[in-house]
């Protein structure tokens, strides 16, 4: 354990499932909707605290040129429809690229693909894990050529209808100075009570993009075209599983050098405290009033830091993030989507957004790598 659990053949990450013990796998197992041996569950093992990379790339049969590299935000085990991800790469280091690029090349040459490809990875430490191939186009094609410049789906139909990628004049991976933000847009305020964490299991409906040659602003772009936006100023409220509590404390110092007061209930409180955090107390729902509810209801939270404890989450959890959703307040379930909010608030703390258009930032297209922290 950890294991992933899924039905034998699933989209959109259907019915797919983190296990963490035995109980748990009993009880999917037996509410699992036609397990057959035809039908069979496959149990596959999960890679924690790995990050997520996309790639999606186009070959003629002999020359394959990857279209881009595209690092999640979100951790693996986040359905990569619902993940936040960003091009050009920012924390990989060059061997597990190299090392990427390598293998997409390599899988496309075997599969004798023409046309579109899409690879998804999973790095950890240094060690890079093929998570799945795809030999088709995916939904980040679209980003990806408005990223880098390129109509790769046009260039794909002409690859199928015998052209090379020589004589389309395609023959080199385009890498931007700026940097491009992928963020999923999710219908939860048409269906009030649903769960708002994320999870294997697709939720989004839709997509934006923020681009900008600061990290940080691409991603404030990105909340902006998918509201809410992210607060400058105010309190932030954090709770987390027992898992996440010694995660969350850089995050949280990172929010404090911003400016932000910090909310937090007695479990996340202790942990932030012994680090010598200024933190202050509140309720939960259950242990008296004003409780966190109330400050959420009151305006008093602008931001808040909410990881699920579980598969079934806990009513409160359901209920706080609910109500976040209600009052239009960004809440982030896993810790590494705050970590970028925090990069993306001081950047707006320092920098005033500017827009330009998708010409102007091709026009200044490099061939090198940008530089940034999430």
């Amino acid at each position: 354990y950890p294991v992933l659990v899924r039905p034998s053949f699933v989209l959109g990450g259907r019915a797919m499932e983190l296990i963490y013990n035995e109980e748990d796998l009993r009880r999917y197992i037996a509410s699992a909707i036609e397990v057959t041996p035809d039908r069979p569950v496959l149990v596959d093992r999960f890679l924690e605290d790995a990050i997520e990379v996309d790639v999606d790339c186009i070959s003629d049969g002999e020359t394959t040129v990857i279209g881009a590299i595209m690092e999640h935000i979100e951790e693996a085990g986040i359905h990569s429809g619902d993940s936040a991800c960003v091009i050009p790469t920012f924390s990989l280091p060059q061997k597990v690229l190299d090392e990427i690029s390598a293998a997409t090349k390599a899988m496309a040459r075997e599969l004798n693909v023409r046309g579109l490809m899409n690879v998804q990875f999973a790095v950890k430490g240094t060690d890079v894990y093929v998570l799945e191939v795809n030999p088709r186009a995916s939904r980040t094609i679209p980003f990806v050529s408005k990223a880098i410049g390129v109509p790769l789906a046009k260039l794909a139909a002409k690859v199928m209808t015998g052209k090379s990628l020589r004589e389309l004049g395609f023959t080199k991976q385009t890498v931007p100075k700026h940097f491009s933000v992928k963020e999923a847009v999710f219908p939860f305020l048409r269906y009030e009570g649903v769960d708002i964490s994320l999870g294997p299991e697709m939720k989004s409906t839709g997509e934006v993009m923020g681009m900008d040659v600061d990290l940080g602003l691409a991603y404030a772009k990105s909340q902006m075209a998918a509201p809410p936006p992210l607060p400058t100023g105010g309190n932030v409220f954090v709770s987390v599983k027992d898992s996440d509590k010694q995660a969350v404390v850089p995050v949280v110092r990172e929010f404090v050098k911003l400016g932000f007061g910090i909310i937090a209930t007695a479990g996340t409180f202790a942990v932030l405290a012994a680090a010598k955090i200024p933190v202050t107390r509140v309720f939960k729902l259950r242990e008296g009033r004003p409780n966190v509810l109330d400050r959420v209801k009151n305006g008093d939270i602008k931001f808040i830091i909410n990881t699920p404890s579980g598969k079934i989450p806990r009513e409160d959890e359901v209920r706080i993030r609910n109500a976040s959703l209600a009052q239009r307040i960004p809440i982030m379930t896993t810790v590494r989507a705050a970590h970028a909010s925090a990069n993306g608030i001081r950047s707006l703390q320092k920098r005033k957004v500017g827009v330009r258009s998708l010409q102007e930032y091709h026009d200044t297209l490099l061939t090198s790598a940008g530089t940034g922290t999430i």
